[in-house]
C-alpha cells in the first residue's frame, strides 16, 4: 500500500537557463508536458522561491566525503550543484532557446571523487525534474571512472523508463531495455528541494540510485523500500538489497541538504561487512558558475573547501 503526502496544486513560473554563452528566460503560464504519465497536481511555485531560484545563479555545495568503497572507508568530497533550466521535452536535453513547449526543470549534478589505494573514482549523476512537481524525472544519467574502466547509465521518461547502460564489465557490457515508471531515489533529491512534504512515504517501490546500482552491480529496476520522515531526515530502508539512506535537510525554506548517510554491504567474500557513507556540508555559494572559467576564479573552489 502506498502512501503519498499531498502536493499542493498550480504553478507560476519564470526560468533562468544555466549555459555558457547565451541565457534563456522562460515566461510560461502552464508547463507543458508529455501526456503518457499520470500527473500529480502541480506545486504552486512561492515568490520566495522564484526569487531564490530564477536568479541566474546555481546553488552548489561543497561535502566532506566518508565514502565505503572494497570495505574500507575512503576520504574524498562531494558536491551538489542545484540550478533551473529549460528541457526540451522530446529530445531530453536543455534548451537552447525560449519555447512554449519547453519544461522547467531543477537540475541536480552531482559529483563524488575519491581514491581507492593507488587509483581514483570520478562519479557524475545528473536529474532532471520537473519544477511542477507533479511527474517523475525526464531524465537521469550516471557515469563512473576509475583506472579499469568507466561506466555509463541513462533512463529516459518516455512511455516507459527507458534505459541505455554501457560498461566495461562482460556481464553488463551494452543494454538497451526498459521498466515500468515508479520513483526513482535520484529524483526525490531535487522533489525535496521543491517540497520535502511532497516525498513518498510508507510502502512504496522505487529504482535505487543509478549510482548505487552501477557500484553494487544490482539489476536496475524497482525495489520494495518503506520512506519515512521525521525532524529533517528523510530515510529510505530497502529490506532486500540491506541498505538504508537518510539524507538530512534543513526543514525550512531552501530545504538545503545537510548531508547524508547511506549503510550497506561492503566488501567481498567472508571479508563483506556493513559500512556507512556519510556526507558532511562544508560550504554554499550561490554562482554563475558557468561563467566563471578564468585561473583568477579558482578562489572560488578554495571558498568551497575543495582545494
Amino acid at each position: 500500500m502506498k502512501k503519498l503526502l499531498l502536493i499542493i496544486p498550480l504553478l507560476a513560473l519564470t526560468l533562468q537557463s544555466c549555459k555558457e554563452a547565451v541565457e534563456t528566460t522562460s515566461q510560461v503560464s502552464e508547463v507543458l508536458r508529455p501526456e503518457v504519465e499520470l500527473k500529480q497536481p502541480k506545486t504552486n511555485l512561492t515568490s520566495i522561491f522564484k526569487d531564490y531560484w530564477y536568479a541566474g545563479e546555481a546553488e552548489i555545495t561543497s561535502y566532506k566525503l566518508e565514502q565505503a568503497r572494497y570495505g574500507e572507508i575512503r576520504d574524498g568530497k562531494a558536491v551538489l550543484v542545484f540550478v533551473t533550466e529549460d528541457f526540451l521535452p522530446e529530445v531530453q536535453v536543455k534548451a537552447e532557446s525560449y519555447n512554449k513547449s519547453n519544461i522547467p526543470v531543477l537540475k541536480l549534478n552531482t559529483t563524488k571523487k575519491f581514491n581507492t589505494g593507488i587509483y581514483p573514482y570520478s562519479i557524475m549523476q545528473s536529474t532532471f525534474y520537473p519544477v511542477a512537481n507533479d511527474q517523475h524525472a525526464i531524465k537521469i544519467s550516471a557515469s563512473i571512472q576509475e583506472w579499469c574502466g568507466h561506466v555509463y547509465t541513462q533512463l529516459n521518461n518516455r512511455n516507459t523508463f527507458e534505459i541505455s547502460s554501457h560498461s566495461y564489465f562482460q556481464n553488463e557490457a551494452d543494454q538497451q531495455f526498459s521498466i515500468e515508471k515508479t520513483w526513482t531515489e535520484n529524483e526525490l533529491w531535487t522533489k525535496l528541494r521543491i517540497d520535502p512534504y511532497t516525498l513518498p512515504i510508507g510502502d512504496i517501490d522505487i529504482v535505487p540510485s543509478l549510482e548505487f546500482t552501477r557500484l553494487k552491480h544490482e539489476e536496475l529496476k524497482a525495489y520494495n523500500a518503506f520512506a519515512s520522515m521525521k525532524e529533517g531526515i528523510y530515510t529510505i530502508n530497502y529490506l532486500e538489497l540491506e541498505r538504508t539512506l537518510k539524507i538530512k535537510f534543513n526543514p525550512e525554506f531552501p530545504y538545503d541538504i545537510l548531508g547524508w548517510e547511506e549503510s550497506t554491504t561492503s566488501g567481498f567474500g567472508a571479508s563483506t561487512k556493513t559500512l556507512t557513507t556519510k556526507a558532511t556540508r562544508l560550504e554554499t555559494i550561490k554562482s554563475a558558475y558557468w561563467n566563471k572559467n578564468s585561473n583568477a576564479d579558482k578562489n572560488l573552489r578554495a571558498s568551497l573547501k575543495l582545494e
